[in-house]
């Protein structure tokens, strides 16, 4: 489990179509072979660690579901570790889970030095989409600032577009998303309901 606030901006070393490598200094930390990161946003288990440099293995599907295919080697990546039970939970619950790849549509900047994202979401994950809501970005927790058509925004300060994958994005850039987990379960329990009060 994470919380969506980055830690670090890493970049990618290598990238392979099985594993990719990633530099970092400060998620390097406590981890060890055998734990979890979120890279993008995707939550992938250590399986190289080695002086600035941490390893995972890529199965299919994560490269199906995710925009990490896309990367570059010297990409820059979102990276975090988990959440333990005495941090602050600055963000909001965010698995690592991506449930669908976005594209970036619109980006403008405001008087303040923030800017304005603006993002098409697959059309499945709207309805999970509420002003005001929780969204990940490429793993970095966001508040749905509007929604407009098949698109939604976000509001970015200037420190976000700083020490973020988020400040490099382009329109017609791809992004992983994931929704409230909390949106889901929801409809889940509504759906079960529904079934059995219908039977």
């Amino acid at each position: 489990m994470f919380t969506g606030i980055v830690e670090e901006l890493g970049a990618v070393r290598e990238l392979r179509p099985d594993r990719i490598t990633v530099s970092c200094r400060t998620v390097l930390g406590d981890t060890e072979v055998g734990s979890s990161i979120a890279v993008n946003g995707v939550c992938l288990t250590v399986v190289d660690r080695g002086p600035g440099h941490l390893g995972f293995d890529l199965s299919e599907e994560t490269l199906r579901r995710t925009g990490l295919a896309g990367l570059s080697q010297g990409d820059p990546v979102n990276l975090e570790r988990p959440v333990t039970l005495s941090t602050r939970l600055g963000g909001h619950l965010v698995q690592g889970h991506v449930d669908g790849v976005g594209e970036v549509v619109g980006v403008v900047a405001d008087p303040t030095g923030g800017a304005w994202l603006t993002i098409r979401p697959p059309a499945e994950l709207l309805r999970y989409l509420v002003e005001k809501g929780s969204v990940s970005v490429d793993g970095v927790s966001l508040t749905v600032a509007g929604l407009d058509g098949d698109a939604f925004s976000v509001a970015l300060i200037p420190h976000t577009l700083a020490v973020t994958t988020l400040g490099t994005a382009r329109v017609g850039g791809p992004v992983n998303l994931e929704v409230d987990v909390v949106a889901k379960y929801v409809e889940r329990l509504l759906t079960s309901t529904g079934e059995r009060a219908r039977t």
